[in-house]
């Protein structure tokens, strides 16, 4: 698969729409996926996805054929998927400020904006993670990269890729367990 992709990358670079078509048929299921493990608010998941092919559509010139293709488009989605978090963050700001200041009409409904949607179980507990913690969790189990993969994917050192994977798992076993022992304890009329 790799090796059709670097083909359509070529081909791309020398001006065949048709092949970046191809390219994102062959990716759009993957790229789906990551973004929807990395963001909280999963009414934003299209828009990353658009800024993510955009930004390869721009870059793919840039890419080097020594790479895999898969590391380069998952280094580009940790990039779209943290400025998105930036700009959310500004946003956010903005709206706390227009709180603070009190107009006559409001064009922004907070809870709507700032609504968690949670498609199941797995993105909840991925949610309940920091950013860094979800980084790593999803590079590492999701796209089975290796600690040095992911060390330079988000250009920090191995031993903090550890750490962070390691403090993610522990949190998860808790969050996990203490899902259990409320089911457990529930009240099932006994």
């Amino acid at each position: 698969m790799e090796e059709q992709l670097k083909q359509w990358i070529s081909e791309i670079c020398a001006g065949n729409e048709d092949s970046f078509q191809r390219l994102y048929d062959a990716t759009s299921a993957d790229v789906y996926r990551t973004v929807r493990y990395l963001l909280i608010n999963q009414q934003d998941v299209e828009d990353v996805v658009s800024e993510v092919y955009m930004a390869l559509w721009k870059s793919i010139d840039q890419f080097d054929q020594e790479r895999t293709f898969r590391f380069w488009l998952h280094g580009l989605i940790l990039r779209k998927t943290q400025d998105w978090r930036r700009k959310s963050w500004r946003r956010l700001r903005i709206i706390e400020r227009r709180k603070a200041f009190p107009q006559e009409d409001s064009y922004y409904d907070q809870d709507e904006i700032l609504r968690k949607e949670s498609a199941n179980e797995l993105f909840q507990l991925l949610n309940s993670l920091s950013v860094k913690h979800r980084e790593v969790v999803v590079m590492r189990f999701f796209h089975d990269y290796s600690l040095e993969e992911i060390s330079n994917l988000l250009h920090i050192p191995v031993g903090t890729v550890k750490s962070r994977l390691h403090t993610a798992l522990k949190k998860l076993k808790r969050e996990i367990e203490g899902e259990q022992i409320l089911e457990v304890g529930g009240n099932h009329g006994f």
